[in-house]
């Protein structure tokens, strides 16, 4: 004679489709990490128990992909932020994604598209200001501080903004 399990309690049953729920509510608005959503979930009030249940469901029907998020996640704030390498992983680090997803998702970083990503945002930004003779410094300053909130590393940032504000400077005395 085989052994069944007892019927969960209809409160615990509940609770977990409530936790479904919430689950779904906020991965309705945007794809989030595991780790993002055990935290709601935790804040909530939810069992470890019940959120491990509702989270592997999840994981398991595909909903939940901590991989697939990371790309989708680099794609765009390289595109719509202008982001560099660095800020990249920690902001992928700050949603709990795996440092080997990370590293995985980051592979075939190339060197020279982001020293055009950071090329383009410096001569965005060149664009619209004005050039006096005597703030080369306080522009470049202003510039790889720029860049280096957007990730970007020290070294480039200044060779980018050295060649970009001579360029720049070049064309306005044509």
């Amino acid at each position: 004679m085989t052994k069944s399990c007892p019927p969960r309690s209809t409160s615990e049953a509940s609770r977990e489709e409530q936790a479904r729920n919430l689950c779904l509510r906020l991965l309705t608005a945007r794809a989030r990490t595991r780790a993002e959503l055990t935290t709601h979930l935790a804040k909530r009030g939810y069992p470890e128990d019940v959120s491990e249940r509702v989270l592997d469901r999840l994981t398991e029907v595909g909903l939940i992909d901590d991989a697939d998020f990371a790309e989708q996640w680099v794609r765009s704030r390289r595109a719509n932020a202008g982001k560099g390498r660095r800020a990249l992983i920690a902001e992928l680090r700050t949603k709990g994604v795996d440092n080997d997803v990370i590293d995985a998702v980051l592979a075939d970083d190339d060197p020279a598209a982001e020293r055009a990503r950071a090329e383009r945002l410096v001569a965005d930004k060149l664009r619209r200001e004005k050039l006096a003779d005597d703030d080369d410094a306080k522009l470049t300053r202003r510039l790889v501080g720029m860049l280096a909130r957007r990730g970007y590393g020290q070294t480039m940032a200044f060779d980018v903004v050295k060649v970009a504000l001579a360029n720049e400077r070049e064309r306005r005395r044509v």
